[in-house]
């Protein structure tokens, strides 16, 4: 393997599986304090990701939404952009999927429910393409107005959810009118396990095939890579992030979706479960791979699940998984300052070869001259 090949595969796989390693054990070390066994813990966290089918389907149901929010930082950032506001795309594609058949009745079957999925992706790309705009036509940074757009959305999600669209018989908790039976997501046969998964996974793939396999997303990530000299050799700079914006943004509103029309049946507060901030974690941990996005998202919904099993067996709280999902975070974001490192060494260490190898190489001529002058001089005695 080239030292090139060996650095990326370095900063690509080993860094983020050194940080979650890290996460793992500094989670073990902050239950101990508490007088919890680490390793039971650590026991129990497997098991209650991937100890058994149950498991497995609560893993990989909790993973859809995670796919989708998780684009939503990944494909900006491979624009030059840093945006984190999914919740907010998320919980305005949950109103819009729950509020279409306020203004329509969709059909019944696969069409209708295509249409409630497509009113989410529409509003949540709007809204994420709203960033884009302020930052290239206004200068606003996009993680900053991202992340304040995600209150407003909020806002107002609960103004209408407990307002104009509320469902008069939701007494104690609040929430719209439910979608019809027809326009339900339903689960996969064989399996508990919903088919937003499905969906998430193929807006993964379609999005890595688009970033790494086409000119236009070659050309989303010259942009990213340097939007000056992407102006320079004529590449439409600003319609490429704001593109990039609108698709994230269309993922994380899609995921808002699959929520309602899967899990919830309509938008209510549970919507506003920190998926959104969830997914900014995975995207960091896949180093905004929308193909690493699928195996970091299954790994983070069975943390997720695992929850409850850890509140069961040793009585922590079912969010102490928060605590993991934090370390992870901070170990990764950490390991962002060694990123490029090993490349550097890898070149550093290729130039030291080189300037031996021409050390080596000159003073073996040298001693040919050396040897070719003493037998010339014997010759001439």
């Amino acid at each position: 393997m080239s030292d090139s090949r060996v650095a990326v595969v370095f900063d690509s796989v080993v860094l983020p599986v050194l940080a979650l390693a890290g996460a793992v054990l500094l989670f073990g070390g902050f239950v101990w304090l508490g007088g919890t066994s680490p390793t039971e813990t650590w026991v129990l966290l497997f098991k209650g990701a991937f100890g058994d089918a149950f498991s497995w389907q609560n893993t990989l149901q909790r993973a859809a939404p995670l796919m989708l929010t998780a684009l939503c930082v990944a494909i900006p950032q491979r624009a030059g952009l840093m945006v984190i506001g999914g919740e907010g795309a998320l919980v305005l594609g949950g109103l819009a999927c729950a509020g279409l058949p306020y203004l329509l009745t969709p059909p019944s079957g696969l069409t209708g429910t295509v249409l409630v999925l497509l009113a989410s992706a529409l509003a949540g790309g709007a809204w994420i393409a709203l960033a884009g705009v302020l930052r290239q036509y206004r200068g606003v940074n996009e993680t900053i107005s991202s992340l304040l757009m995600s209150y407003l959305a909020i806002g107002l999600f609960k103004h209408f959810v407990e307002g104009p669209m509320r469902d008069p018989s939701s007494l104690n908790k609040p929430s719209t009118l439910p979608l019809t039976e027809s326009n339900l997501l339903g689960l996969m046969p064989g399996y508990e396990v919903h088919w937003g998964l499905v969906w998430g996974a193929l807006a993964c793939l379609v999005a890595g095939f688009w970033l790494f396999g086409s000119t236009h997303g070659f050309a989303t990530r010259v942009v990213g890579g340097n939007a000056r000299a992407a102006r320079l050799v004529g590449l439409p700079s600003h319609r490429l992030i704001i593109t990039a914006c609108a698709l994230g943004g269309g993922c994380a509103g899609l995921a808002g979706g699959v929520e309602v029309a899967a899990v919830h049946t309509n938008a209510n507060a549970s919507l506003i479960a920190g998926l959104g901030y969830t997914g900014i974690l995975v995207s960091f941990v896949a180093r905004h791979n929308p193909f690493a996005v699928i195996p970091v998202a299954i790994l983070f919904g069975g943390f997720g699940s695992a929850g409850s099993l850890l509140q069961r067996r040793l009585d922590l709280p079912d969010a102490s998984v928060l605590v993991l999902q934090g370390f992870a975070f901070v170990l990764i974001l950490a390991s962002e300052a060694l990123r490029g490192r090993m490349g550097e060494w890898m070149t550093m260490r290729g130039v030291r070869r080189a300037e031996k190898a021409a050390h080596e190489t000159s003073r073996a001529r040298l001693a040919r001259e050396q040897a070719a002058l003493g037998a010339e001089a014997k010759e001439a005695a």
